[in-house]
């Protein structure tokens, strides 16, 4: 039987060096300038409050977009959002979603933490 030749990486698996590090550019996160990372708004800053229904088997979810906080703060506001909610959700790619139709309450919500919330969508 024939051996296996390491492929000709450095063989590096796994290292604390640097502590965390950026999945899109491979930088650490302290240097890096990626949108996901940094926390970067794309547009206005006014955060964006709708209902969605569309490729979820009819289940509403309300869909925050242009919160402009870094990911652990982004994760850290949706689980306070969802416990006023009293429902369950996820952030991810930068946005929150919340199960079930609660935008007036987010908006709301929103706006007493001091973010300039806008209902969008009919």
């Amino acid at each position: 039987m024939a051996k296996r030749k390491r492929d000709s990486g450095d063989g590096l698996v796994y290292s604390t060096d640097h502590g965390r590090m950026c999945p899109d550019c491979g930088r650490p996160v302290d240097d890096c300038t990626c949108s996901t990372i940094a926390g970067a708004v794309t547009g206005d800053g006014r955060v964006r409050v709708r209902r969605e229904s569309k490729g979820r088997k009819g289940k509403t979810v309300t869909v925050i977009e242009s919160v402009a906080l870094d990911p652990f703060a982004l994760a850290a506001l949706a689980k306070e959002l969802k416990q006023r909610c009293g429902s369950g959700g996820t952030a991810k790619d930068g946005r929150i979603e919340i199960q079930g139709d609660h935008v007036e309450l987010v908006v709301d919500e929103l706006r007493a933490r001091g973010h300039d919330a806008r209902r969008a969508g009919g």
